[in-house]
């Protein structure tokens, strides 16, 4: 015990194995929805939900457990919401790229994402975007995750007079996501711990005792086999063969930088670890990251980063490595859960989608809305997101927007040389999705 307190540095940081115990758990509780949601997400794509589950579980331990230990972070890893929806909506769904070349995509993706890591370039491409469009694309995926989570549930449905309208309130499933959604706000307004997995517990038991939820045969069994996804992935890597796809990656890089840059510096902000507002030790955070990316990437899932979810884990306490390690081993255990996959409906996944997006929409506090030059590009990527049903057709009109509003302010030397380069780069995207 004393060697693991030394190693994770307990008594310069003021904490103890029990506390670091608790707040693994904590940890675990607040992000266990990942399991049965990324799933369903990725199941959208055709991917096989029982792989997908698995391959999100090991995913998210080798993550976490890497954070723990080279990093030294509370801070926990897994499949990110929002990238998975535009990896099976956008990509799969969208653009009508086969889930199995996207996958692919991730892969390649990964690969470049250690490399311009070892080489320190990540810093670079982050540090040329915008605070405020980053904030944006954060928000805007916020919006688009929301959306999803509405449509799922009921909740909204397509109209032919107004595009979308108000969902049947007759269908007793869309009482379900109410039921749902009622009770995890009332849990997250309350700060429980845990609020969404514990909301999506009570929803799938009373979809059980209603009826409007099959009951499972099992609790626990084997963990689902990872053979339709394993692999998958680097055997496809020829298929990205045309500029329609290296967008698709560069789009998972740029969204995946975001997302997780964005979550590390906020949680380490959170925990005290900022000196000079810099991170400590963030070339092996971000080492830890891109390595379960590629791994999750081979295993069958969508890209993987930090969880802001970990701040429940450091509210407790938790501020060594070892809050990330428990987090990882937790979901190990989780991987024998699987017939739970049956009970947890969209209907009971609808509710968490709503609320992680009213978390991701807070940011847009952070932008200057008072800059028209700003606001505009930034607004185009919030709202172009969940209208136009793409993460990455968002992102384009914002960055396509955002060196022709700034130069009109008179602020093109504001611009960085790289913001002009995904000009012309998102330029072609939207050039390209009008010849599909």
């Amino acid at each position: 015990m004393s060697a693991i307190a030394k190693f994770f540095n307990f008594d310069e940081l003021n904490t103890n194995f029990r506390r670091e115990l608790l707040a693994g758990f904590t940890t675990f509780i607040s992000m266990a929805y990942i399991l049965f949601v990324n799933p369903s997400v990725l199941g959208a794509s055709g991917m096989d939900k029982g792989a997908v589950f698995t391959a999100t579980a090991l995913a998210s331990a080798l993550g976490c457990i890497l954070m723990g230990v080279l990093a030294k972070y509370p801070i926990a890893t897994a499949p990110a919401l929002g990238i998975n929806a535009f990896f099976a909506y956008s990509v799969v769904i969208g653009m009508k790229v086969p889930w199995q070349t996207a996958l692919a995509g991730v892969f390649v993706a990964s690969l470049i994402f250690i490399l311009i890591t070892i080489f320190k370039l990540r810093e670079l491409i982050i540090d040329a975007i915008p605070s405020d469009l980053k904030y944006a694309i954060s928000s805007g995926i916020g919006l688009f995750i929301a959306f999803l989570g509405l449509s799922d549930g009921g909740l909204i449905t397509a109209n032919k007079s107004t595009i979308v309208g108000l969902g049947s309130f007759s269908v007793g499933t869309t009482w379900l996501t109410i039921f749902g959604l009622v009770i995890t706000a009332i849990f997250m307004v309350k700060k429980v711990p845990g609020g969404i997995f514990i909301g999506m517990v009570l929803t799938s038991v009373l979809g059980l005792v209603t009826g409007l939820i099959p009951m499972p045969k099992n609790i626990i069994a084997s963990a689902p086999s990872l053979a339709p996804t394993f692999g998958v992935g680097v055997m496809h890597i020829g298929d990205i063969n045309t500029i329609q796809l290296w967008v698709v990656v560069l789009t998972f890089l740029l969204v995946t930088f975001f997302d997780t840059a964005g979550t590390l510096v906020g949680l380490a902000q959170q925990a005290g670890f900022m000196k000079d507002n810099k991170m400590p030790r963030v070339g092996k955070a971000l080492m830890s990251d891109s390595t379960a990316m590629l791994a999750g990437s081979v295993l069958g899932t969508s890209p993987v980063g930090a969880y802001v979810e970990s701040s429940a884990g450091i509210a407790v306490g938790g501020r060594s490595g070892l809050t990330a390690v428990f987090t990882g081993v937790l979901f190990v255990f989780g991987m024998f859960f699987s017939p739970l996959l049956s009970v947890v409906t969209n209907q009971v996944t609808a509710p968490a989608l709503i609320i992680v997006g009213v978390l991701m929409a807070q940011s847009l506090k952070y932008i200057s809305w008072n800059k028209m030059e700003i606001a505009i590009p930034s607004f185009l990527i919030v709202l172009g997101m969940p209208l136009t049903y793409s993460i990455s057709d968002g992102i384009a009109l914002g960055f396509i927007m955002y060196p022709i509003t700034m130069i009109a302010a008179r602020r093109g030397k504001e611009v960085h040389p790289i913001m002009y380069l995904l000009f012309f780069i998102f330029l072609g995207f939207m050039w390209i999705l009008n010849l599909e």
